[in-house]
């Protein structure tokens, strides 16, 4: 890693029911996600891409769903970034639940804390 690099560059989150987490993510953010095609010998494994593209900032990643992994619960915080963290509005919809509602963190902006259908929390994080 370089001091011009974000240190992350990957993100997965592990789901239970892969169709339930992304048709929650989908509909929380209004993004398509994409099923990862699988190599040869990867039964109990699967993966559905979040958005994402070589030339763009931030870090893409994928739900993912493998055996003897479980989701929820794994002291892991993912952010997503957007342009207000209204997005925060669909979480209960979509079946998840807010945790913290939109708060300020001074300069930095702001963020919700909330969870998926797969019991995984996340933060929605943005400037205004």
């Amino acid at each position: 890693m370089t001091p011009q690099q974000n240190p992350f560059s990957w993100v997965e989150i592990y789901v239970q029911d892969m169709e339930r987490a992304q048709k929650f993510y989908e509909t929380v953010f209004g993004f398509t996600m994409q099923h990862a095609p699988m190599p040869e010998g990867q039964e109990g494994f699967e993966m559905t891409f979040f958005p994402g593209g070589e030339n763009l900032t931030n870090a893409s990643g994928a739900l993912v769903k493998a055996n003897g992994v479980p989701s929820g619960g794994n002291g892991t915080m993912t952010y997503f970034t957007s342009e207000d963290c209204s997005e925060e509005s669909r979480v209960e919809n979509a079946g998840g639940k807010i945790l913290k509602p939109k708060f300020s963190i001074g300069e930095y902006g702001f963020c919700s804390i909330c969870q998926d259908t797969e019991g995984n929390a996340f933060g929605i994080h943005s400037m205004r």
